[in-house]
């Protein structure tokens, strides 16, 4: 069992310790060892650990389950943080040379939670300098690549995390989601993200804002819609420090026996009005044939919501927000000089901004929320693709056209993500296949308010029936 114990995903290896198959020690020992011979092809993890401090954990963790002290659904499981949540011990950078030598003294919550369910943190995941952008890659770690292809984007900004997924460095990983995060490199890696409702898992440090910060959320990704959700069952809950946070009462992901009954609507006006590369949107109508042969009655359903009035509202928010957060730094010349230019353009445009702007935007994010909830009196759940492209030339910054559109922004290539982001809604991204490159695409399952069970368990229903998850990555070793 140890030598397959890469294979595993957090479920299967839980099952092992807990059958004593497999010890923490050797589990530890495999996943260093990959890691040693395959993240040179990669860059994922960052920021590691002292590896043998890494192996006297596993040590503790076997004597705890031993002596009957299993800390809890994580126990001894080996796991890295994605590089912006403060992981005690460990560099603490967000991809910014700003912060090139910083160290985190304290966890941030959600760490906190992953680390009291037992897991052993061995570093941390890729991510772009702040989170800023669909691909990930920054000054102070490099790029990470595709373990489809190396000489493909991973995506981003949860990058690190998925492409160690894909390259089974990880059994399990965390990620954060503000504008496909979790979804993007879910899509482009072959692996399963899940962001959760707003403020079903609690996040934001111990400082700053917790009021403002709407469009953002922790997260989990997996190789395994099972393996998802147990993350996601340790990172959600109540959290007195965040005030949007609450408890969730079903996150089962145990996938029905058939979808019967269940009403799929895809969000044809999506489709229909941004642009794709050629290959995504014949991939997810196929991903629509899996719900129809399992049960589900799927028709084409539209919001009918003007297109730019959305895209203003979005890029308000985002902005505003990112300037509340960088505008202080960004004052300072010479700690302007260190950050990109993405982030500066955020900034300044957010700087911009009057009172009655933001709450503009408010009023067109509200608008925007009810228009997908009178879409759920008809349907279950949605489905739109998860990217516009496939996994581009990591060299690039990001994709300047798509399918002869120009992309005015450095981020409207991902404009097909905003939507759920913007209502706070269970987003379950899952694999779609792959295209004539070899290069993988995939769909989100978008459900009702707080729904995030239903949308695991339809999730599940719809993995079941698929080959996807199974393919491993060809651009790495094996």
């Amino acid at each position: 069992m140890a030598g397959d114990a890469t294979d595993l995903g957090l479920v299967a290896l839980a099952t092992a310790f807990d059958a004593g198959q497999l010890s923490c020690r050797e589990a530890m020992e495999a996943v260093l060892d990959r890691i040693e011979r395959v993240d040179g092809h990669v860059n994922a993890i960052v920021g590691r650990a002292d590896p043998d401090l890494c192996r006297a954990a596993a040590d503790r963790a076997d004597a705890e389950r031993r002596a009957g002290r299993a800390r809890g659904a994580l126990h001894g499981v080996p796991i890295a943080i994605k590089d912006l949540s403060a992981a005690a011990g460990l560099p603490f950078t967000c991809g910014s040379p700003l912060h090139a030598g910083d160290v985190a003294a304290v966890d941030d919550p959600e760490v906190a939670r992953i680390r009291a369910a037992g897991a052993i943190v061995i570093g941390k995941t890729n991510t772009p300098e702040f989170g800023l952008g669909s691909h990930t890659f920054n000054p102070v770690y490099g790029v990470t690549r595709n373990p489809h292809d190396l000489s493909r984007s991973a995506g981003g900004s949860s990058g690190g995390a998925a492409a160690a997924l894909a390259a089974r460095l990880l059994p399990v990983a965390d990620g954060s989601d503000m504008m496909g995060s979790l979804r993007n490199p879910g899509a482009f890696c072959n692996v399963v993200g899940f962001r959760p409702s707003f403020g079903l898992v609690p996040s934001g440090g111990t400082a700053g804002d917790v009021f403002l910060d709407t469009l953002a959320t922790v997260g989990p990704m997996g190789r395994s819609v099972a393996d998802v959700a147990a993350l996601l069952r340790v990172q959600a809950g109540r959290d007195r420090l965040a005030p949007f946070s609450y408890e969730a009462s079903d996150l089962d992901a145990a996938p029905p026996a058939d979808l019967a009954g269940v009403r799929v609507g895809w969000l044809a006006d999506v489709a229909a009005d941004l642009p794709f590369e050629d290959g995504i949107l014949a991939l997810c109508r196929d991903a629509l044939d899996v719900f129809t042969r399992a049960g589900a009655v799927v028709r084409d359903v539209r919001s009918n919501f003007p297109r730019e009035r959305l895209w203003d509202c979005w890029t308000t928010l985002r902005s505003a927000a990112v300037a509340g957060g960088h505008a202080a730094t960004a004052a300072d010349p010479a700690r302007r000089a260190l950050m990109k230019p993405e982030l500066l353009w955020e900034v300044e445009r957010g700087a911009r901004f009057s009172a009655l702007d933001v709450h503009a935007a408010s009023v067109a994010r509200s608008d925007w929320y009810r228009a997908l909830l009178a879409l759920y009196d008809d349907v279950d759940v949605l489905v739109l693709p998860s990217a516009q492209v496939f996994p581009f030339d990591a060299d690039l910054h990001f994709p300047a056209a798509i399918d002869g559109v120009a992309m005015d922004t450095y981020h409207r290539w991902m404009e097909v993500v905003i939507g759920p982001s913007l209502a706070g809604l269970p987003v379950a991204a899952m694999p779609a296949g792959f295209g004539r490159a070899g290069l993988p695409a995939g769909i989100q399952i978008v459900g009702r308010p707080r729904a995030d069970g239903t949308v695991l368990r339809i999730a599940a229903a719809y993995e079941a029936r698929t080959p996807w998850l199974a393919v491993r990555p060809a651009g790495i070793p094996d």
